[in-house]
């Protein structure tokens, strides 16, 4: 995942209108640490399309701040320049795979 640390980035990243899915971790967060790869792996999987991203919430505070993130991990997808949905903290993978699919077909086939 590459990494945003501005909101300038951030904008630019979201206003390409490709799929975009925005990780937001922290350097302390055992659980951020699990999850990235495995959601990773599905998306990369299912949806080659999607453009990953990652904000660590310790670094980039007034980002996190602006897309009002108030624990972590927090997933937020964006299709067509908008938020979609988010997700946060206990998500289940195959869940989550799922909810993608019909917006995912809708927007990039």
């Amino acid at each position: 995942m590459e990494q945003i640390e501005t909101l300038d980035e951030f904008q630019n990243r979201i206003n390409t209108g490709n799929p975009v899915l925005i990780y937001f971790s922290g350097e302390n967060c055992s659980v951020c640490k699990v999850l990235k790869p495995k959601i990773e792996e599905e998306i990369t999987k299912h949806y080659p399309k999607f453009k990953l991203f990652e904000v660590k919430t310790d670094i980039s505070i007034e980002l996190t701040a602006q897309c009002m993130i108030f624990s972590i991990p927090t997933i937020i997808i964006y299709f067509d320049k908008k938020e979609f949905k988010r997700y946060g903290r206990n998500i289940s993978i195959p869940l989550f795979i799922d909810e993608l699919k019909r917006p995912y077909n809708l927007m990039c086939e």
